[in-house]
């Protein structure tokens, strides 16, 4: 099930009212929540439920033994990653893996068949394996206590707006959030409904309309021109930005309708300054992810730079990988790392704040700032969108002919451009709130006005509902 189909339109709701009116207690609202989580799944294919089943029951058993057996507890721990990461192998990177060794004996002139299976991505188990590694983790770590109920457990792997493309909670934000009680807040609803609505225009209309058109362009790229190329870099950028940051808004606004808050995923990452802020906003709980599981237990950024730079490319390494079961993701991670190579050497690019804070306007040197991070984004992102290798090559080297300076704008691509346009602005109005529409309760400007308000509602939800054309999948369900 989707959030831009029928079926979840109507699931939603049903769902919300027996959460809120029937389920009261906590525990009957979170056996609701598992029982609602695996029909949501189980929408794309029953089968894998057997595989979410599995890894809560590990998870929670991995936990109770470690609280009993603390002597023993690293080895329980241990056990518990391994046994989710060959899942998790197996599934994603078997092919991936044996056909990669074939070509290197090859490459030596050793002739080996590969043994290859037909083998089928369950969705989204790349997101909830490493939020259930998170909870044995933690739980050996003694930074949360083991949980003594399976359903909670399971709730908490499975919960299905986030089930299936993030954000990947760790267990100790959103664990304790299942265990207690929770009441309804008219407020969080308000504001729920608000981001799923602007996530909702994000995918459908920005994400989908440039996705038609990167589409098309990657399909015959030897017969583009350069600068059809070059823009293709740029709604593809806009695409993936607008799919999956609008899927964690509407994954977060979701979960607000039942009274859990999720980690912000994104914050406006195309008005950073350097690749080193990009990477603070952007899919910020997988890298959150990597670093407090990989990054800081290699030793971080204590010690040498280049022991700081050899842990930074095995976490960009690691990162790309995690994609996906293509060398243009390991690529397109290498690729950031050496990025970074200057911002560690010159401790450079370290901006906290948002840009232009408390001003309307960026000053000229930050707009430079951006628009360089936005190039490198959009280099990276041609590389992450490759489907080989060799595909990359002939985009690469027909972007960067003499037809780049051949401009010409088609009237789809005007309209993608104009869409996307839409968003950044006001992304960048909204910049310092939690999302956008983020009112907040004392609304300035001409939004103090209710009428305004529900004029921008209606105009989102009709625009989105009528203009939408293609109901395609998030692009990140495959990972």
């Amino acid at each position: 099930m989707v959030f831009n189909s029928i079926q979840f339109l109507v699931f939603l709701p049903i769902v919300f009212l027996l959460y809120w009116l029937v389920f009261k207690p906590v525990k009957w609202q979170n056996a609701l929540i598992v029982v609602a989580s695996y029909v949501f799944y189980g929408w794309w294919d029953w089968r894998f439920l057997t595989l979410i089943a599995f890894t809560s029951i590990c998870t929670y058993a991995s936990g109770v033994m470690i609280e009993r057996h603390r002597e023993q507890g690293k080895l329980i721990s241990a056990v518990n990653i391994v046994v989710n990461l060959l899942i998790l192998g197996f599934f994603k990177y078997f092919n991936f893996f044996t056909e990669s060794f074939a070509d290197a004996m090859s490459s030596l002139g050793w002739h080996c068949d590969a043994p290859t299976l037909n083998i089928v991505l369950p969705v989204g188990i790349s997101f909830y394996t490493f939020q259930a590694l998170s909870y044995s983790i933690d739980v050996y770590r003694k930074k949360l206590d083991a949980s003594h109920s399976l359903i909670d457990v399971m709730a908490f792997i499975s919960f299905f707006p986030q089930l299936v493309a993030g954000p990947i909670e760790r267990a100790t934000k959103l664990l304790p959030q299942i265990q207690q009680p929770r009441t309804f807040s008219p407020k969080e609803a308000t504001d729920g409904m608000r981001q799923m609505l602007w996530g909702l225009f994000k995918k459908m209309i920005v994400a989908d309309t440039c996705g038609m058109i990167v589409d098309r362009l990657w399909e015959d790229a030897a017969s583009q021109t350069g600068f059809a190329l070059m823009l293709g870099g740029v709604l593809f950028a806009f695409q993936i930005y607008a799919d999956f940051s609008g899927y964690s808004d509407i994954a977060i606004g979701c979960a607000r309708l039942f009274g859990i808050d999720l980690t912000t995923n994104f914050k406006v990452p195309y008005f950073s300054r350097s690749m080193r802020e990009f990477w603070r906003r952007w899919h910020i709980t997988l890298m959150n992810w990597f670093t407090e599981y990989v990054y800081f237990p290699l030793g971080g950024s204590r010690g040498s730079k280049g022991k700081t730079l050899l842990n930074t490319f095995i976490l960009f390494a690691l990162s790309g990988l995690w994609h996906g079961a293509n060398w243009n993701y390991v690529v397109w991670g290498l690729y950031n790392a050496v990025l970074f190579v200057p911002l560690i050497v010159f401790n450079s690019g370290r901006y906290r704040d948002t840009v232009a804070s408390g001003r309307m306007l960026p000053s000229l040197k930050e707009v430079g700032l951006i628009l360089m991070t936005f190039v490198m984004t959009v280099l990276g992102m041609i590389i992450f969108r490759a489907p080989s290798m060799a595909e990359l090559g002939v985009y690469l080297s027909t972007m960067f002919s003499s037809s780049l300076l051949k401009v010409g704008f088609g009237y789809e691509i005007k309209v993608a451009l104009v869409y996307s346009a839409v968003m950044l602005i006001v992304e960048w109005i909204y910049r310092e709130k939690r999302f956008a529409l983020d009112f907040g309760d004392s609304p300035t400007g001409i939004v103090r006005h209710r009428w305004v308000r529900w004029t921008i509602y209606v105009v989102l939800f009709v625009f989105t509902v009528l203009m939408s054309g293609l109901h395609s999948n998030f692009i990140y369900f495959q990972f």
